[in-house]
């Protein structure tokens, strides 16, 4: 069975771009002010990972093999491979239509959003708080 186009390109092109904004910006200041260059190379090296175990996982499910448990999957995504997730579930159409999968997805989506938001404009007063 032949995965049809990805719908609507431009429109996923722009999300994945203003999702990535907030850690791409913070990671790259990181490494500008030779804090660090961890999150720079995770966030890229982590999507890397979760596009691969995205493919390895649809591939499973297609010859009923033994699957990626979801926690694995959301484990890479939480280290930053959340981008490449994101990519990987459009390319392969996979775990998109499974709403509690998504919700546990999304959840980490804004969980980065929101440390980035707390690093760059709140001085990290948020984390602060626990």
């Amino acid at each position: 069975m032949n995965n049809p186009a990805i719908q609507h390109p431009r429109f996923k092109v722009l999300v994945l771009v203003l999702l990535c904004a907030l850690p791409v910006f913070g990671s790259a200041l990181l490494w500008y002010r030779s804090v660090s260059l961890i999150p720079l190379v995770a966030y890229s090296g982590v999507s890397i990972v979760a596009f691969f175990l995205y493919w390895s996982d649809k591939r499973k499910a297609r010859t009923d093999s033994w699957r990626t448990p979801e926690n694995v999957l959301h484990a890479v995504e939480l280290a930053g491979g959340w981008p490449g997730a994101l990519i990987a579930q459009q390319v392969f159409r996979h775990k998109t239509r499974k709403v509690s999968y998504q919700v546990v997805f999304w959840g980490i989506v804004l969980l980065h959003q929101v440390f980035w938001i707390d690093q760059l404009f709140l001085g990290g007063t948020l984390l602060s708080l626990f």
